[in-house]
Order: structure tokens, then C-alpha cells, then sequence
């Protein structure tokens, strides 16, 4: 979840202060005192989250966990043994927001405020990503994976929920009720996709026996911060693990891949361009285009992350690759949310996430992973 800066992004109406009493308690605790009223705004996430500026002055970003009371406990244990990693390894290696205290009961956690910031989606959106960013993006990831963990830190070695082999044979009848049509027909999809089901377990076998290490898990470019000055932090810990790094360096490619798809349909990168006169050969001649286009940036971060970690196992480009395959399936299911039905580039996605996923050995050099030399 970003951490916005408080002029730029209007946010949303934030839950009622009033009806989480400890959040005002937390606040007193940490000695910001309360948020100022007017100054409140919501950013965008799965959590409750308020942000704005305390009467003392000091801007403040509050999140509530949502979900189930296991699943938050969880949640916040791991975003604190990353805290503690961070304390241990430095800022240089894991810059984020500073903590400034908690309610693990409540599922409240305060951080600063980081200003004058836009998030890593923001500025794709807006076509400002620059290769030096990108570049930046794949030195600080490397360093995380680099860093030796304590052996006497405690830090979460299960394996990540998604991809979801469970979910792929069927899913609960909670979560079916809640789910919009647009999210029932993505699964409908995927459940009778027999060689995508078996691309998932086998993926997540690969996992399990790839050299572990610190990771983020959830990886994704809203979840970059860049101030006007430059500085770069990283948000969301919540399912910081030790696990396969290949699944950090995948949801990078990943977030590019589904901006490819998206941009099929616009004129980014071109002009002239209209939804009408899209044909079965015009969608993959653009897509080959539109690829082309973004895929400086994932070769500068990849480049950038092998100068930190020039060691990696043979099969590591494979994994990676089809954790970018996965991610676009992800991104397919989130977009889905608020769907009544899957838009013909939602289906476009969907099948460049699977031919991925499915084949990463003849996907990983033409998404930009490749094991030459790095100067």
C-alpha cells in the first residue's frame, strides 16, 4: 500500500476514526498526538489505512490488517521480523518507511509519512519510469536477497499462498459468494485449464527447492515510493519470507508484461491508434511492439540485480519467468474484482501469462533475462 504524498493524491474517505478508538490511543502512544480531521485521506488497499498530518505536525501513515484474525496475526509477525532484519541489515539495504509503533492486537501499525513521493505505478502510468530507476530498482532488490539473514532472527519459511494450487481445483463457497462475476469467470477459466494447473504445481515444486532467501513476496511497483529528490523506499511487508528469490525478480517482468498487454489497446508509444481496427494479427504484432518498447527497463533492473547477485542457479531465469507468467494471471484475477466480465485484453493477458508460465525456458531471453556477461 503507497504511502502518498498528501497533496498530490486526494485518496478516499477513510473509515470513521470514531469506530477504531485505538487508533487515537496509538497516535497518544507514539506522541504525534491525533490526526488533524481535515487532513485525512485513505489510500488505496486491501487494509484500513488513514494518512495525514498529527497536531503535532508530523505526517502520519496508520494501517488496520484486515481478514481473518489468524491471517492478520500472521501478517503483522512478519512485517515485524522484517523490521527487525532492517534494524539489523541497515537502511542502505532495505529502505522503507520508518516504524513508529503498533497495536498487534488491533492490527494497527504507524509508520512516517513518506512526502513529496508517487509511487513506482503512478509513474508508469504517466510514462515516466526511467531506465535509472529501473536500474535502481533491480540494485536494491538484489541487495535485500544478498543480505545473510541472523541465524538467531526468527522470519516466516512457509510457502507463499499464490500461486494457489488449492484454488485451481476449486474455491470455498465464503469466498464464491463474495466474488463478482468478473472474478468467477476468471477462475472458471483457469480451473478447466488442465496444463495450467500442472504449470502451477509444477512452478511451485521449483520453489520449494530453490535456494532461499529474503524477499519481499508481494512485489509490485505501487509498492515503490520515489520522492522528488530522488530517494527510493519500498512498502507492504506483510508476506516478507525467506523463499525463492526468483519470485521477487519475476513480479518486476511481470508488472512490464501486463502494462505491454494494456498498451495494446492505447496510443502509448504511438499515435493514430483505435480500439476498432484491432484483428487477431494486429493484437500480436502491437504486443510485439509494445514489448519492445518497455523492455529496457527490465533488462536495466536485471542487469542492475546481477551486479549485486552474479551467483544465481542454472534454472533461476526459468522460475523467474514464470512468476512473471503468474503475475499476470494475478493481475487478471485483481483486475477482475469489480467486473461484471473479462474485456478481450484482460483474455490477451491471461495468454501471455500462461505461455509464459508454460514454456519460461523459451520466454526468459525475450522478456530480458539473460545469463551474459554483466560489466
Amino acid at each position: 500500500m503507497a504511502l502518498r504524498q498528501l497533496d498530490r493524491q486526494p485518496g478516499y474517505a477513510p473509515v470513521d476514526m470514531n469506530r477504531v478508538p485505538r487508533l487515537g490511543q496509538l497516535l497518544e502512544r507514539i506522541g504525534t498526538g491525533p490526526f488533524e480531521p481535515d487532513s485525512v485521506t485513505a489510500p488505496v488497499g486491501r487494509n484500513d489505512a488513514w494518512a495525514g498530518k498529527t497536531i503535532s505536525g508530523t505526517k502520519v501513515f496508520v494501517k488496520q490488517l484486515v481478514g481473518p484474525e489468524r491471517d492478520v496475526q500472521q501478517r503483522m509477525t512478519r512485517i515485524l521480523s522484517f523490521e527487525e532484519f532492517s534494524m539489523r541489515k541497515g537502511e542502505a539495504v532495505t529502505p522503507s518507511p520508518r516504524l513508529l509503533g503498533t497495536d498487534a492486537d488491533a492490527g494497527l501499525i504507524a509508520f512516517e509519512l513518506i512526502d513529496d513521493s508517487r509511487s513506482g505505478s503512478d509513474l508508469m502510468r504517466d510514462e515516466e519510469f526511467t531506465v535509472a530507476l529501473a536500474t535502481e530498482v533491480g540494485r536494491l532488490i538484489g541487495l535485500l536477497h544478498a543480505a545473510e539473514v541472523p541465524a538467531d532472527l526468527a522470519i516466516d519459511r512457509s510457502a507463499p499462498k499464490l500461486p494457489p494450487v488449492d484454488l485451481l481445483q476449486g474455491i470455498p463457497l465464503e469466498m464464491f459468494d463474495k466474488a463478482s462475476a468478473g472474478v468467477l469467470e476468471t477462475w472458471r477459466i483457469l480451473q478447466h485449464d488442465a496444463e495450467l494447473i500442472d504449470g502451477v504445481r509444477r512452478l511451485r515444486g521449483w520453489e520449494a527447492d530453490a535456494p532461499a532467501v529474503a524477499a519481499h513476496c508481494d512485489f509490485r511497483l505501487d509498492q515503490l515510493l520515489i520522492t522528488d529528490d530522488g530517494a527510493l523506499y519500498l512498502t507492504d511487508w506483510e508476506e516478507f519470507r525467506i523463499t525463492d528469490a526468483a519470485r521477487d525478480v519475476g513480479a518486476f517482468a511481470g508488472e512490464w508484461l501486463y502494462r505491454s498487454v494494456l498498451d495494446i489497446v492505447t496510443t502509448r508509444g504511438d499515435a493514430g491508434f483505435a480500439e476498432f481496427e484491432l484483428t487477431h494479427e494486429l493484437v500480436l504484432q502491437r504486443g510485439a511492439e509494445k514489448m519492445t518498447r518497455l523492455l529496457p527497463l527490465i533488462e536495466a533492473f536485471w542487469t542492475a540485480y546481477r551486479r549485486v547477485r552474479p551467483v544465481l542457479d542454472d534454472q533461476f531465469t526459468v522460475r523467474a519467468t514464470a512468476f512473471a507468467g503468474w503475475h499476470l494471471l494475478d493481475r487478471l484475477l485483481a483486475g477482475a474484482e469489480d467486473a461484471a466480465r473479462l474485456s478481450g485484453i484482460s483474455r490477451a493477458a491471461a495468454g501471455v501469462g500462461r505461455g509464459a508460465l508454460l514454456a519460461p525456458d523459451k520466454f526468459a531471453a525475450a522478456i530480458g533475462f539473460s545469463f551474459e556477461e554483466v560489466q
